[in-house]
């Protein structure tokens, strides 16, 4: 009796007529992943605990170097310092002098400073000089909650420097250069300080967080919308997009109309900005991720 399972055609299975590298060649499909309602919920919460543990971690080798976080600190000091000295005191010499400084010398003075303390400073600080850049550091991930609250400190030491420094030069002139809303008043002057120090905020995520636009050319990006934004909107509220800015001055000054706008607007705007912006690297990610 002969086996028929290896002489019967019946038997053997039909051999594939598609070449090797055709399959390897014909196209997949796959519909993109969209995760259910409950699983961004638990996305969010675990990017939530990941960041609280990265910054903790950050903290650690921050304080790890002593020398180094001292560093950091008086970098914050001196580049707020500057910041405030020549931007608010632009504002007090233009008042002192009858209009010497004029509102372009005020942008001017602003933005270039801006741009000299990130050169002079970023390496050592990153040359955040306001506090909500410092906030928005710390929402994106980027430092350690004790290092973002040691630098807000530092800011706000070196604007009240900074604000009694222009009281003792040119005196009570221009209330120090402090901020004080004006053309429409506190609503207004409220909405100009989220605006700009949204597109701010945004201004340095992109420059300063993304390593296809870091190098020379931020410190230009940053100084530059710095300078454009007192230029265009100066004359509404000061355009500060910075609560040391307003601080220093307002305590030298005495000065202390609706001064809470200048904390409010720019948190309001920086935390907007930070939002926004990790959105769009988001959908960026996900468009590599699908093509």
């Amino acid at each position: 009796m002969t086996s028929t399972t290896a002489s019967s055609p019946r038997a053997t299975s039909p051999r594939s007529t598609t070449s090797p590298s055709a399959e390897r060649s014909r196209p997949t499909t796959s519909r993109p992943y969209t995760p259910s309602p409950h699983r961004r919920c638990a996305t969010v919460t675990e990017r939530s605990l990941a960041q609280a543990v990265t910054g903790a971690t950050i903290d650690r080798e921050w304080l790890g170097d002593r020398r180094g976080a001292v560093a950091t600190l008086v970098s914050e000091v001196l580049g707020t310092f500057a910041l405030v000295f020549f931007s608010a005191g632009a504002v007090a010499v233009d008042a002192a002098s009858g209009g010497g400084v004029t509102p372009v010398g005020m942008g001017l003075a602003a933005g270039l400073v801006v741009v000299a303390a990130i050169f002079a400073l970023g390496h050592v600080s990153g040359a955040h000089i306001n506090p909500v850049v410092t906030l928005a550091f710390r929402l994106a991930g980027r430092i350690g909650s004790l290092r973002a609250l040691a630098y807000v400190v530092a800011q706000l030491i070196g604007s009240v420097l900074a604000g009694l420094a222009i009281v003792a030069i040119v005196g009570d002139a221009g209330d120090a250069g402090a901020t004080a809303p004006r053309i429409g008043g506190v609503d207004a002057a409220l909405l100009a300080e989220v605006i700009l120090t949204f597109f701010l905020a945004l201004v340095i995520m992109g420059v300063a967080t993304d390593e296809r636009a870091q190098g020379s050319f931020a410190a230009i990006a940053v100084g530059s919308y710095v300078g454009l934004a007192i230029l265009a909107w100066g004359p509404v509220g000061n355009a500060s997009m910075n609560p040391a800015r307003s601080l220093g001055p307002a305590i030298a000054g005495g000065e202390w109309s609706a001064h809470w706008i200048y904390w409010v607007g720019p948190v309001v705007g920086a935390t907007l900005a930070v939002l926004v912006y990790s959105l769009l690297r988001a959908r960026r990610s996900s468009a590599k991720d699908s093509s």
